[in-house]
């Protein structure tokens, strides 16, 4: 059965594309952001998503991410539940520097996939 993901995107924001090897969707950054070390920012992805009923999103950073920009995931892997599905709900990758970095817009600095929720 076929799942549906409504996504709305703000103004400009890369649309999402699914890796080839893999489960995983890259989200990209959508906007530039200068980070000094030890500095914590909200990256904002610039999507807001509505996932199917019964399903959740599993957000982490890619295996390149902490390479290239010396920043790690605070939260180690985000989930997105059912209800964070408002227009203004939009997908975030909190982040803490190591280095001084930058992120460009556009850059690919996540990644995600959706998943059964748990069985009560």
């Amino acid at each position: 059965m076929v799942k549906e993901i409504k996504i709305k995107y703000l103004p400009g924001a890369t649309k999402l594309k699914k890796i080839s090897n893999g489960d995983w969707f890259d989200l990209y950054a959508y906007k530039d952001y200068d980070l000094l070390r030890g500095e914590y920012k909200l990256i904002s992805l610039g999507v807001a998503m509505e996932l199917p009923i019964g399903y959740e999103g599993h957000l982490a950073p890619r295996s390149s991410t902490f390479k290239t920009w010396k920043v790690l995931q605070t939260n180690s892997v985000g989930v997105v539940d059912g209800s964070f599905k408002g227009d203004n709900d939009i997908w975030h990758l909190p982040v803490f520097a190591t280095e001084d970095t930058s992120i460009k817009k556009g850059d690919k600095i996540a990644q995600f996939r959706i998943m059964e929720i748990q069985p009560e």
